[in-house]
């Protein structure tokens, strides 16, 4: 079984659930999950886990997105993008760029946005879009969303050009729409492509057909992220091999009972272990509740683990380790 992260570039006309249907045929294994829903028509990184790497799909979703969108003035519709049936078109003429600039801005930070009805949200077991297919309309009540940045690239009424960085679950087609609300004129989302799902960029993201080019040459390896690549900014340990098995079993260990990494090209101070755990005052060199990155002797990835001060031991978060390839 293949463990890892594939950043996919999904195309036009896909949905998530086909692009990991496809890359089950191609890959030729099941356990492969998406780590958060694109529309159809919106392109760009949608980071795909395969086997032990799934378990890390609701943290991927968690995390912030960078969309590049074309908002459209003067158009609204039932979906809040093109797809959806036109319900109101109204002049932008009278519009300035100024105004525009002024009420984008002011999206900017926490806003309450109501999801829309074309969502894969579920309202009492049903996907609010199979409602809106039936016509049904149901009430939804408004989360907070977080628009970190937004920027104006271009502006050439009734069309302005934006990228945002916003939080999790924030739709761009309501904030589009919400925006063109605001001015008075409606809007509606025309184009939508994410650049960037945490770590995961565009420039990295491979097509489905690099997908099955590589695993035809038996090059997958070289395009598969390792589950460990997204938490290159913690500290990485190594759980010493008498106790090995305590980390493979998901178990507490002690300061003692294991060591820190070096980074590559670093010296090791000429200290035993004890030491190198403590500083001076006797106290841990690692704060309360900070994650790490627990690898055994042969640099196999076991899982990230906290610290926690008060019995100075670290407690298993989320396990990743393949046990089959830890017993060869």
């Amino acid at each position: 079984m293949r463990n890892g992260i594939l950043n996919i570039y999904k195309e036009k006309g896909y949905t998530s659930h086909d692009v990991v249907a496809k890359l089950r045929g191609i890959v030729r294994q099941k356990r492969i999950g998406h780590t958060g829903t694109l529309d159809p028509d919106a392109e760009g990184v949608l980071p795909v886990c395969l086997g032990k790497a799934t378990s890390l799909c609701g943290m991927l979703t968690d995390q912030s997105k960078i969309y590049e969108t074309v908002l459209l003035l003067g158009k609204v519709t039932d979906t809040q993008d093109l797809t959806g049936r036109v319900l109101e078109e109204r002049e932008t003429q009278g519009l300035t760029e100024e105004e525009v600039r002024s009420c984008i801005a002011g999206f900017a930070g926490d806003y309450e946005q109501l999801p829309p009805m074309y969502s894969a949200l579920k309202v009492n077991g049903k996907k609010l879009y199979e409602l809106a297919r039936q016509g049904i309309e149901v009430e939804r009540k408004k989360r907070k969303v977080r628009i970190h940045e937004i920027s104006i690239q271009e502006i050439s009424l009734p069309r302005v050009r934006m990228k945002v960085h916003c939080s999790k679950g924030t739709y761009i087609r309501t904030l589009c729409h919400d925006i063109g609300r605001k001015l008075g004129c409606g809007g509606c989302m025309e184009s939508l492509l994410r650049i960037r799902a945490g770590c995961f960029e565009l420039r990295d993201s491979v097509r489905l057909g690099d997908v099955e080019a590589a695993c035809a040459a038996g090059n997958l390896d070289k395009i598969l992220r390792p589950a460990d690549w997204v938490f290159e900014h913690l500290r990485a340990v190594e759980i010493l091999e008498p106790y090995r098995n305590l980390a493979y079993n998901g178990n507490p260990f002690s300061l003692r009972q294991m060591e820190e990494i070096q980074k590559a090209g670093e010296q090791k101070p000429e200290e035993d272990q004890a030491s190198r755990m403590e500083s001076g005052d006797g106290k841990s060199r690692f704060s309360e509740g900070e994650q790490v990155r627990v690898y055994d002797a042969k640099g196999r990835f076991i899982g990230i683990y906290r610290y926690h001060g008060g019995r100075q031991e670290f407690r298993v978060e989320k396990m990743f380790l393949d046990r089959e390839a830890a017993e060869d």
